[in-house]
C-alpha cells in the first residue's frame, strides 16, 4: 500500500470484525529519535495464544470470505522495510493492541497519508463504534474522540455527510497545525 493510513484502515477493519466498541488509533512522530509509531488498540473479542502466534501469517485468517489475511502481514513488512517491527498483544475477551514501529526518515517508509479521510471512512463504515484518534508530533498532541463529538451533536449521527466532511477537514487541519507548531 502506498500510504500507512491505508494499512491503518485495513487493521481497524479487524477491530470492527472483532466487535470492538472502542478503537484507539495513535500516531506518534518522535523526530528527535527518528521514530514513527502507529498503535491500534481495541476492546474487541481478542485472540487466544495459539492464534496470536500466527496472526501475522498472511495465510491464516478468521474470515470466511477469503483464505488470506494480509493486513497484519503487510503492515509488518512495511515496518521491517524501514528497520522497524510490528508487535501484537491480545487477550481473549479483552481486545487487541498492534504496535508498528518505523524509522521515520527511512527512504522506504511510506507516507502517513490522509488520516482525516481514514477516520471519516471508518465513521461512515460503522456508526456504533467509537474512535479515539491521537496524533503526537514531538511534544505536541492532538486528539479526536467520537464520544465527545457524539455529546456535541446530540441526535445527529456521525455518518451524516456534513459530519463526515467536517471530520476529515478537522483532523487534517489539526495535523497541519501540529506540524507548524513543531517547526517554530
Amino acid at each position: 500500500m502506498k500510504e500507512l493510513s491505508l494499512h491503518i484502515l485495513d487493521l481497524v477493519e479487524n477491530s470492527i470484525n472483532a466487535h470492538a466498541k472502542l478503537v484507539t488509533i495513535t500516531v506518534i512522530e518522535d523526530l528527535s529519535n527518528n521514530l514513527l509509531k502507529i498503535i491500534i488498540e481495541d476492546d474487541g473479542k481478542g485472540m487466544d495464544k495459539s492464534f496470536l502466534r500466527v496472526a501475522d501469517n498472511p495465510f491464516i485468517t478468521t474470515r470466511k470470505t477469503r483464505n488470506v489475511g494480509l493486513g497484519l502481514s503487510l503492515m509488518k513488512a512495511a515496518a521491517l522495510r524501514t528497520d522497524g517491527d510490528l508487535y501484537i498483544k491480545s487477550k481473549k475477551g479483552k481486545g487487541t493492541k498492534v504496535v508498528a514501529i518505523f524509522k521515520h526518515n527511512h527512504i522506504d517508509r511510506a507516507p502517513l497519508g490522509n488520516m482525516g479521510s481514514t477516520i471519516s471512512t471508518l465513521l461512515n463504515r460503522e456508526e456504533n463504534i467509537d474512535y479515539l484518534y491521537i496524533h503526537q508530533l514531538n511534544n505536541k498532541q492532538f486528539e479526536f474522540d467520537t464520544r465527545e463529538i457524539r455529546k456535541l451533536l446530540g441526535e445527529v449521527k456521525l455518518n451524516t455527510p456534513e459530519v463526515i466532511l467536517w471530520t476529515q477537514e478537522y483532523i487534517n487541519d489539526n495535523i497541519r497545525k501540529l506540524s507548524k507548531l513543531c517547526k517554530q
